[in-house]
């Protein structure tokens, strides 16, 4: 069966080397900040945001724990506001869409704030970077934020991104994602 998140992972190493810069959006518990701090390595740089306190302690410890070389910065603020932390090109960048695995499910990320997420992702990508965006439709908010994600980036011009959509098609509520490399 294949497994959409380790499928993600390929796409991100196709673009992401030791030294890049990568950025969590959505950091969570810290396993997809991990997998980045690893890829890039000690002379890479990888930037994490989550608006929850909680997710930023957990990552912390996760990333401790694993130990993950000391290249991260844990930004407990909204991923809408990458510009404001991160100033150099971005070699590739992480979306789960949703809430915390474990936590409070009615604290998720919302289409008011993902999609200027996206918008600013796309503006700080590097060339040759690729983005990634996992949603999950099997709640209100998850399913109204794919079709907003899914509408903008159909609206990309294809000469300077391609955006692919992968979903199980017989399978409705499963997760989805989109990849969007720059040209």
């Amino acid at each position: 069966m294949l497994d959409l998140l380790l499928f993600q992972k390929t796409f991100i190493l196709a673009h992401l080397k030791e030294g890049g810069v990568a950025v969590d959006y959505t950091m969570g518990n810290g396993h997809d900040t991990l997998f980045l701090s690893r890829t890039v390595g000690e002379s890479g740089k990888v930037y994490a945001f989550d608006i929850q306190h909680g997710a930023v302690e957990s990552s912390e410890r996760l990333l401790e724990e694993g130990e993950a070389p000391r290249n991260y910065t844990l930004i407990c603020d909204s991923h809408h506001k990458v510009k404001k932390y991160v100033h150099e090109p971005v070699n590739a960048g992480m979306f789960n869409l949703g809430w915390l695995p474990g936590g409070d499910k009615s604290v998720t990320t919302k289409r008011e704030t993902t999609l200027p997420a996206i918008q600013a992702a796309l503006e700080i990508m590097a060339p040759d970077g690729v983005l990634l965006i996992a949603v999950y439709p099997g709640h209100e908010e998850g399913e109204a934020e794919g079709r907003l994600i899914h509408d903008y980036l159909s609206s990309l011009d294809r000469r300077k991104y391609m955006c692919a959509f992968f979903k199980i098609v017989n399978s409705p509520t499963s997760p989805f994602f989109f990849i969007v490399e720059s040209k």
